[in-house]
């Protein structure tokens, strides 16, 4: 059994340790709690339930302390992909709800599997998820402020293998802030969350390059058809180097290799097999 999660790039952390320590304590926290929910769940529900926890916690750009749009609101993206089954579900710009990963999840049992916008708001409504406002006093002072040194490309992440053998991969992210609103991010479609029976990737960063580089389908492809993860990774990554691409990633294969990479340093990331591994 193996779990990465990844807590997007440092953004404000890079200028302010205790932020940057706190992002870390966080990541270590989750993954060891995830890691052992792991044990008795599938990937699938692990997935799920790690995204949920990285969107509760307020020093990610996920849920609760999204970054906030040019038109002054929140809206938020997440998929889902359950590597048994080949489901893809997803919300795309969906407003005042805590977690969109679990609109995802509810959507993984309809025929309209990716809903957006208002559409997204109304089934979230119709299925039992409250009104909720994920704004935080951070964000709005960023928002207000326009802050020139936010780099704003937070997203969180979880690939899982289970104990049989079953891989997920679960994105979630809540914008670049200050975006046109209606601009879609990569995570809730393939090329920024993908997975199969050969591989997991979930991916953070420029959402625009990762749509680009077809990232997380690309590399899933390359594994299903024999390439090792590791060279996959490598050379979907490369293919962005011509515009100068800014991508992350972490994945897991079926066979155990687990990896992650990114074109611009640094990403937050945790990984635990037994062992916990936290970027420093």
């Amino acid at each position: 059994m193996k779990l990465i999660i990844h807590g997007g790039f440092f953004s404000e952390s890079q200028t302010n340790q205790e932020v940057k320590k706190a992002k870390q304590t966080a990541l270590r926290e989750i993954v060891e709690l995830c890691y052992k929910y792991l044990q008795d769940h599938t990937a699938f529900e692990t997935v799920v339930y790690t995204v949920a926890l990285l969107e509760d916690s307020e020093l990610f750009n996920a849920g609760t302390g999204s970054q906030i749009q040019s038109d002054g609101k929140i809206r938020l993206s997440a998929s889902l992909m359950d590597g048994k089954t080949l489901r893809f579900s997803g919300v795309i710009n969906v407003e005042d709800v805590k977690n969109p990963i679990c609109v995802a999840e509810k959507l993984q049992d309809y025929e309209d599997k990716v809903l957006s916008g208002k559409g997204a708001q109304d089934f979230a409504r119709e299925n039992g998820f409250d009104y909720y406002n994920p704004e935080t006093p951070q964000r709005r002072m960023e928002y207000e402020q326009k802050l020139s040194d936010s780099i704003r490309l937070g997203t969180v992440g979880c690939v899982a293998l289970d104990g049989d053998g079953n891989l997920a991969a679960a994105t979630s992210t809540g914008g670049k802030g200050f975006e046109i609103p209606g601009r879609v991010s990569d995570s809730a479609t393939a090329a920024g969350n993908y997975c199969n029976g050969f591989a997991g990737i979930s991916c953070t960063g420029v959402g625009e390059d990762i749509v680009s580089g077809a990232v997380a389908a690309k590399i899933v492809t390359r594994v299903t058809d024999g390439m090792p993860l590791f060279f996959a990774t490598e050379k979907t990554l490369d293919e962005l180097k011509p515009f100068d691409g800014f991508a992350g990633i972490i994945g897991i294969s079926a066979n155990g290799d687990i990896y992650h990479a990114d074109t611009h340093p640094y990403m937050v990331w945790a990984l635990h097999d037994t062992q916990i591994q936290v970027f420093e």
